[in-house]
């Protein structure tokens, strides 16, 4: 089986720090190549993986203001969909620009959606949900105008992230300091519990963080680290008592939660989005529906076991389950057995065309 993994180019895969995109991306890739899969990873030059890399966009846009994005998806994806032929199936985790191309290759196309983000994206999906197979990451971020194969939940490396059995005593926000990911809000609910708090994540919306979060700053009570990676990331994820993920919009998925639980950490978490598919209320954290909830769960959430927290992310979150809902996916694509999408178009083949240049391979 001959897989062309198409990585967005936002970002470095596997990113350097933040791109959760990229971060997935990159966990399938290279789980499905430990199974044997031969999988060609289309990403930015500077990307590492042990399958092979093709690429031309000479680094990620957001890292590098020379590279302009809209002029360099469309070569990525050129890039890409001229060597169609060469591919049993197109994994596109890119979007929906690349949608554009798929009625003019005869390839299957798989595209899993990172996120609904709107229904202005609707133009570029649904009218083409009967030529390629959407999967969804979470039950809940599932269209109503849409046709799926699937609904797979993202998994991730288990193994980067070791249990710690004792956790902490400060609580601990983990992403984006944007509105939607409701760091104000976890900034009072640790105020009210009376609690220490760490924040971690990069300022997405500056005016947000001098007008919510910077006046909350104390450097004691309240402190913000900026992003973090590496050994710091597990130092903060596995040393709380718990992640507060006080979200303000449907989140499709949300990794942070499941990289906190498996580091043992358990997760209070607002009822919105796929929150209750990922968090077992009473188990690995606590689903809220208002603040003086919050607090409430913040004096609970020391009874839960953190082994059994862990135990939760192992049995459903896990990189090789992932891999082999992916596996059986394309499988049944292959067999015409995957429901909507067409397995093959009845499209005349494409010409053959040159190999392409050396620098295009790892």
């Amino acid at each position: 089986m001959r897989i062309a993994m198409l990585a967005p180019i936002a970002w470095r895969t596997p990113p350097r720090h933040y791109g959760p995109w990229e971060l997935v991306t990159s966990l399938r890739t290279e789980e499905l190549v430990a199974r044997g899969v031969d999988v060609t990873l289309f990403a930015t030059l500077d990307s590492v993986t042990a399958g092979r890399l093709a690429g031309v966009v000479p680094a990620p846009y957001c890292d590098d203001p020379t590279v302009d994005a809209k002029v360099w998806e469309h070569r990525h994806l050129a890039h890409l969909f001229e060597r169609a032929h060469e591919f049993d199936i197109i994994h596109n985790q890119a979007d929906f620009p690349a949608h554009a191309f798929s009625r003019l290759v005869d390839t299957p196309m798989v595209t899993t959606i990172h996120g609904f983000s709107s229904d202005r994206i609707l133009p570029m999906y649904e009218p083409y949900d009967e030529r390629i197979h959407y999967v969804a990451i979470s039950d809940a971020d599932r269209h109503p105008r849409l046709r799926y194969a699937a609904t797979i939940h993202h998994g991730i490396d288990l193994e980067a992230f070791p249990f710690e059995p004792d956790g902490g005593e400060d609580l601990l926000f983990f992403g984006r300091i944007h509105p939607d990911k409701g760091a104000r809000e976890a900034l009072d609910v640790a105020r009210g519990s009376g609690r220490r708090i760490n924040l971690h994540g990069i300022v997405q919306d500056e005016a947000y963080f001098a007008s919510e979060v910077e006046p909350r700053l104390d450097g004691e009570i309240a402190r913000f680290w900026g992003p973090a990676g590496g050994q710091d990331r597990l130092n903060a994820l596995g040393r709380a008592r718990a992640l507060l993920h006080l979200v303000n919009f449907d989140e499709p998925f949300g990794l942070s939660v499941v990289e906190a639980m498996a580091c043992g950490t358990p997760v209070i978490a607002t009822r919105r989005g796929s929150m209750p598919e990922i968090i077992e209320d009473g188990v690995n954290g606590f689903i809220v529906d208002t603040p003086e909830e919050a607090v409430e769960a913040v004096a609970k959430v020391g009874a839960l076991d953190r082994a059994q927290v862990r135990r939760s992310v192992e049995r459903r979150f896990s990189v090789r389950r992932m891999a082999e809902d992916y596996i059986a996916l394309y499988e049944a694509v292959l067999a015409g057995d995957a429901g909507p999408g067409l397995s093959r178009t009845r499209l005349p083949k494409p010409p053959r065309l040159a190999e392409p240049s050396t620098s295009a391979r790892r």
